[in-house]
């Protein structure tokens, strides 16, 4: 499973799950594509997108993409420190096309 993170998502998430295939928006040379683009260049090459983006469900018609999107409740790196674990949970259970929101602590 190839996983991309936004570029809101802090870096503690790629070096937490090194044992994944987790790359970053920035790696990509992508950094500053805007949602609608971004999320039809992610489609093309990977299977989930994570991201702290609450409004993408809104600002996106996500149905039209082939791809697994998981959003975190924060981007801050206490927070998302905290929830590692759920995180890659998540990334263990995630179906394509659907979107998991992981809550708060």
């Amino acid at each position: 499973m190839k996983v991309i993170i936004d570029e809101c998502v802090p870096s503690i998430v790629k070096r937490q799950l090194s044992d994944r295939d987790i790359v970053s928006v920035q790696e990509m040379g992508w950094a500053g594509i805007k949602n609608g683009k971004l999320l039809r260049l992610v489609a093309e090459s990977f299977d989930v997108f994570i991201t702290s983006d609450q409004n993408l469900r809104y600002q996106q018609n996500l149905t039209l993409i082939d791809l697994s999107i998981v959003v975190l409740p924060s981007n801050q790196v206490p927070i998302v420190r905290l929830l590692i674990s759920e995180i890659d949970s998540a990334l263990d259970v995630v179906r394509t096309g659907s979107l998991v929101e992981i809550p708060l602590p």
